[in-house]
């Protein structure tokens, strides 16, 4: 049941939960409070969407729990808090699994009404040298969690061994989330695919004339027909709104002429995708923008060629930056020197983002960039975005009208394997070229 649920086996979650506690050290406590409810206005509330930690260690899917690993306890290491069983409650909000299906379903060793914890935490916590929790992440849990503490801390001239060290939990965590598994990556695969088929569907619905959100529409109804929802609020930027990095209000029309630039990704079992196309809406390039895309084009090649075990994670930002700089220079938007126009950061200019990030369960997903002040070295198993982009302002009178709004982004999901790299996101027109025949067909 609980692959068909999250796509990731009991067992696997099992050996996640093994490899975290086996860090952590058999005097340690690690405290993981699912993610809240968010109300959206008044008395209507967000889709739930769990905390990607928690997730990651047990994929259950319900609010108001928390889990609580403690290793080498005999009477089981793996414990859930969460909601009983309440017929009048998921007559109105659905199933829950109770503590039955925490054990049953969930695999978890044992399992407490979340109305307990108040009462049983603090006897966990006692004997336990070490706690791992995320501080400032939840003000009012953690409140609960220095509540806890102190009452074993009153009980010391008894006897009792109050932990005495506070350890961010995500420095073991993130680290171990960093590197998927083949579970991982064949459902990163099918985030990729169904991205992939919302992309070209956005492709074949452009027209001139047509709005941005009509298109986020093609998108996230593809999104959505494939048991998938955005990964994050889709970006559809017609025009000078190609420039605006974080632009969501797609609410412009798309002129003749105008090319659109549609960053979005679909979210499937939690796991995200992130992909960015830059097209005519016409279905044709004019010289500028083909020139630009080309452009755009060359540093996304020159950033995947660094995609492979042992090169530095910032040779990919590098690459994309000395191509793209190179062909600035070629084209007449900058002027002077390679090396200068790098150095001095001039290409900042049209080129304000970094090359790329890591994706997983969180479309930012987590792990270190650096390891003791040193861009860390790529290894089999992580998964990134490589997208480097160029914007030129709409008022940007240092440089020829021809060139101005014009926004250009070109991402993809790739993952690091053994011998070099793997592209998650392949199938999707990316050159000029490219998506010119693709629109041609639609």
């Amino acid at each position: 049941m609980l692959r068909q649920l999250t796509g990731i086996t009991a067992a696997e979650y099992a050996r996640r939960r093994r490899q975290l506690m086996r860090m952590a050290g058999e005097d340690a406590i690690l405290v993981l409070p699912a993610a809240p409810a968010r109300v959206r206005s008044h008395d209507t509330h967000y889709p739930y969407r769990q905390d990607s930690d928690f997730w990651y260690l047990c994929g259950f899917p319900e609010p108001e729990a928390v889990l609580v690993l403690v290793p080498g306890r005999k009477h089981g290491e793996t414990l859930l808090f969460c909601r009983e069983r309440d017929p009048e409650r998921e007559g109105w909000d659905g199933p829950r699994a109770g503590q039955e299906g925490a054990v049953a379903d969930f695999g978890m060793d044992d399992a407490y009404p979340i109305d307990d914890l108040d009462e049983i935490l603090p006897g966990l916590l006692e004997g336990r040298s070490r706690v791992y929790y995320h501080f400032g992440r939840d003000a009012e849990f953690d409140l609960k969690l220095i509540g806890w503490v102190n009452r074993v801390r009153a009980q010391v001239r008894h006897g009792a061994q109050p932990p005495h060290e506070f350890l961010e939990l995500g420095h073991l965590l993130h680290e171990q989330r960093l590197f998927k598994s083949r579970d991982e990556i064949r459902l990163m695969e099918k985030a990729a695919q169904i991205s992939v088929r919302a992309h070209q569907a956005a492709m074949r619905a452009a027209r001139p004339g047509i709005h941005e959100y009509e298109l986020q529409a093609e998108l996230e109804r593809v999104f959505r027909a494939a048991d998938a929802c955005p990964a994050y609020n889709s970006i559809v930027g017609a025009g000078a709104n190609a420039c605006v990095l974080h632009y969501v209000a797609n609410s412009a029309r798309a002129a003749d002429g105008e090319l659109v630039l549609v960053d979005a990704g679909a979210e499937y079992r939690n796991y995200a995708a992130d992909i960015t196309r830059t097209f005519p809406v016409n279905g044709r390039f004019s010289k500028e923008q083909r020139a630009l895309h080309d452009l755009v084009g060359a540093a996304q090649a020159a950033a995947r060629a660094c995609a492979r075990p042992g090169v530095p994670w910032l040779a990919i930002h590098d690459a994309a930056v000395e191509a793209l700089t190179e062909g600035l220079l070629r084209l007449g938007l900058l002027k002077g020197s390679l090396e200068k126009n790098i150095a001095d950061g001039h290409y900042k200019r049209f080129y304000r983002h970094k090359s790329g990030h890591w994706l997983g369960l969180d479309v930012h997903d987590v792990g270190d960039y650096r390891i003791d002040g040193e861009s860390r070295l790529l290894e089999p198993g992580m998964v990134l975005t490589i997208e480097p982009g160029l914007y030129v302002a709409a008022d940007d009178k240092a440089v020829h009208a021809k060139w101005r709004g014009i926004g250009i982004r070109t991402e993809d999901d790739v993952l690091i394997t053994g011998d070099g790299h793997r592209v998650l996101s392949d199938g999707l027109a990316r050159s000029a070229d490219e998506i010119e025949a693709f629109m041609a067909g639609a």
